[in-house]
């Protein structure tokens, strides 16, 4: 499965191509956002996205969840966000 890593500072639009472009190819992917900044933004990527896949008959749906990851030997939550192609 492919993973799109968002930051706070990514920019809605170009996220939300780039998961377009990954979910017309593939049934399914995970976007990983760590903190309140990234996981706006990743939401506000999703919405977009499922905008721009609507006209094609694809609804976009997405499952989150919580994960750790390790980030400069400390761990730390995540949101998990599985989109997935319906």
């Amino acid at each position: 499965m492919d993973v799109l890593r968002v930051s706070s500072r990514s920019i809605p639009n170009n996220v939300a191509g780039a998961i377009a472009s990954i979910i017309r190819d593939c049934e399914s992917m995970e976007i990983q956002a760590v903190g309140a900044g990234a996981t706006n933004q990743a939401i506000k990527s999703i919405a977009v996205a499922r905008n721009y896949l609507a006209p094609v008959g694809i609804d976009l749906v997405c499952i989150p969840e919580f994960s750790s990851v390790v980030i400069n030997d400390t761990e730390r939550t995540a949101m998990r966000l599985i989109c997935v192609r319906r």
